[in-house]
């Protein structure tokens, strides 16, 4: 069974004013059993609260989010300035993964550029795993698009053969992929998933005025809401199939599972988590 855990990029602000420990501890209260550390700081403060996790809470740090150079979206550490220091962190924390959220905007703009980009996450997946640490790459629906007949995500699998995966199941069905479908083409690679659930809304009563007056401005804010009317949803409300899903990525390799809810929607990021723990807990998990 792979280990359920919390992708805490969702309890950053909590972080940021409570400190980490106090949240870690709230993480394991609603029984989780690891965590995945993104968009808060790696420094001493938060290293320390993640030590004591381990420690007092018997908690698993399963991944650290890092980028692979600096540029104006890396909001932590990064492989080409901080390796020594990322590889610390990993030995300190006994964590194996480290995990690169998303290619660099431009890297996604032609094959040739992606294929660059992948070439240097080749070098540093090689330098990290001389230190027995594996990068893995984190998909969005846009990993999903084609450069001359490949895919993104084949891309970076062709040319960085070093590099493991963090497959987000949310993003690949909104790419348009059938998620099992993704694990068994990536079986062996997928060592990470984030467990996040894709809710489509009903459409409000009021957008119907919109249609009602001719108008094709209101027309068109009303296909505006027809076509965005997409939400990340607690695990189990909405419309994954978690009972195949779950085994299936254990099958396709993973170690862990992180539940992650990139927008709560104005509710308390705890009860999000303990919606989706209760509905995991329902279904054997």
């Amino acid at each position: 069974m792979a280990v359920l855990g919390v992708q805490m990029m969702m309890l950053k602000q909590q972080v940021a004013e409570q400190g980490m420990f106090p949240v870690l501890r709230q993480v394991r209260d609603l029984g989780y059993d690891a965590v995945e550390v993104s968009q808060i700081p790696m420094d001493e403060a938060n290293t320390a609260g993640l030590e004591k996790g381990i420690a007092e809470l018997g908690l698993d740090v399963g991944a650290l989010s890092v980028a692979l150079e600096r540029n104006a979206f890396a909001t932590g550490d990064t492989l080409d300035t901080d390796f020594d220091k990322i590889v610390d962190d990993c030995r300190r924390l006994g964590t194996r993964y480290v995990r690169i959220g998303m290619m660099p905007y431009e890297a996604m703009s032609s094959k040739s550029a992606c294929e660059a980009w992948a070439a240097k996450c080749e070098a540093q997946a090689q330098r990290l795993g001389g230190e027995g640490i594996t990068l893995l790459y984190h998909n969005h629906h846009v990993d999903l698009a084609q450069h001359e007949g490949e895919r993104i995500f084949d891309l970076v699998r062709r040319v960085a053969g070093s590099v493991a995966f963090e497959v987000d199941l949310f993003w690949v069905q909104r790419g348009g992929m059938a998620p099992l479908d993704m694990l068994e083409e990536y079986s062996g690679v997928c060592k990470t998933i984030h467990v996040k659930d894709f809710r489509v809304l009903p459409l409000p009563p009021e957008s119907m005025d919109l249609l009602a007056t001719g108008d094709p401005e209101d027309r068109a804010r009303f296909m505006t809401l027809f076509n965005t009317n997409v939400q990340f949803a607690e695990v189990g409300q909405g419309n994954m199939n978690w009972p195949a899903l779950l085994p299936a990525a254990r099958r396709a390799g993973a170690d862990y599972f992180f539940v992650e809810q990139d927008d709560q929607y104005g509710r308390d990021p705890m009860d999000c988590l303990r919606d989706s723990r209760d509905y995991l807990r329902s279904i054997g998990y």
